[in-house]
């Protein structure tokens, strides 16, 4: 993840904050609550990429051998994989 969770979570009580003062939503619960509804999302958002690149580790482990045998660099056959995965599945990084 590219920002820690404290950041996550000041996100999101600025953006209720912003969005309850500028009356764009009504919300009938505490704001705490939508908070931590927003800083999940933000979080899970987050964690995809994160996810992905244990994915990428994992399918390659396997390849390891046969990347060092062919002298390819693993940095940028990591690069390759997680671009496709990321075409085929339309995920925004």
């Amino acid at each position: 993840m590219r920002i820690t969770k404290e950041f996550a979570e000041l996100l999101a009580k600025n953006i209720v904050k912003s969005l309850l003062e500028k009356d764009l939503i009504i919300w009938e619960e505490t704001p705490q609550k939508l908070e931590s509804i927003i800083n999940g999302i933000i979080i899970d958002d987050l964690m995809v990429e994160d996810h992905l690149n244990e994915e990428v580790k994992t399918l390659l482990e396997s390849k390891t051998e046969e990347y060092e045998r062919s002298m390819m660099d693993y940095g940028r056959v990591f690069q390759m994989v997680k671009s496709k995965l990321v075409r085929e599945r339309g995920l925004i990084l």
